[in-house]
């Protein structure tokens, strides 16, 4: 028997801010090469028994090294929520890469949720290729095996439910392990879809983003993200500035900074 969904809240957290070039932000190029910045986010799944963060961010110094700004650290957005990082004990993780997977001592009582073909990847004969491997942190793949040790690793297969009202799914294409989250709010059924679409653009147009593993599995995921979904509004992609012109503000002084989207757009 299926259990029944559980309601959440969901956060979108900015916590940096990278300027770019639309050429940037499509297989391809794009003709029109106008400015196209991007934002990182991490988003908190709120219920009234469970708090879940999805991804973790990068700190000050991997923001640094990669030429990346910290607006506000991860934390900072947690904290204004009421959640404290180490009290958090799930982290999902959408993918590897260094914006998702970083501020490895931020959560030190969490069990992290991570798909198979993930570990796989970012451990395996792919990391021997600078193409690849490049938008992965070593220390951070090197946290993730010690915490596999350490037994604070649930492996997913494949689609799975973490919780009831939340499940996590396969969809690969930006890397090899990518997963999207469906989350049960008060407006219906959410997806963050993290680096399955970095931009609205990138699903509205199936244009896909340049830093990708596998293009066919890309644009068979936007696909999968919007059958997930109660409707495309409903679907959230991972790095695009307008979220938080869509979704309203989580409290006051929040504005672009953190947003509620399990509210109706405004």
């Amino acid at each position: 028997m299926t259990s029944p969904a559980d309601t959440y809240r969901i956060y979108a957290i900015k916590y940096g801010h990278h300027d770019r070039s639309s050429r940037d932000n499509f297989l391809g190029g794009d003709s029109h090469d106008v400015p196209m910045p991007l934002d990182y986010f991490v988003w908190a799944v709120v219920g009234d028994k469970h708090t879940f963060v999805v991804d973790t961010g990068f700190d000050a110094a991997m923001g640094k090294q990669r030429g990346r700004a910290i607006t506000r650290p991860v934390e900072e957005g947690l904290q204004a929520l009421g959640i404290r990082p180490d009290s958090v004990e799930d982290v999902i993780l959408t993918h590897m890469h260094y914006d998702h997977a970083g501020n490895r001592d931020l959560f030190p009582k969490a069990r992290y949720h991570v798909q198979d073909r993930e570990m796989a990847y970012c451990t395996g004969r792919c990391m021997c290729h600078a193409t690849l491997n490049h938008p992965f942190a070593p220390d951070d793949v090197t946290a993730m095996v010690r915490r596999v040790f350490d037994g604070r690793v649930e492996f997913h297969d494949g689609d799975s439910q973490v919780a009831p009202g939340l499940s996590v799914h396969l969809v690969g294409g930006h890397t090899n392990g990518l997963q999207i989250v469906r989350v049960h709010t008060r407006r219906g059924w959410v997806v963050l879809a993290s680096d399955a679409t970095h931009l609205y653009a990138n699903i509205e147009q199936r244009r896909p983003f340049p830093a990708v593993y596998n293009v066919g599995d890309m644009l068979e995921g936007y696909k999968r993200a919007y059958s997930l979904a109660d409707s495309a509004a409903h679907v959230i992609p991972g790095h695009d500035p307008d979220v938080l012109k869509r979704f309203p503000a989580a409290g006051k002084g929040m504005e672009d900074w953190i947003v509620r989207l399990d509210a109706d757009p405004v």
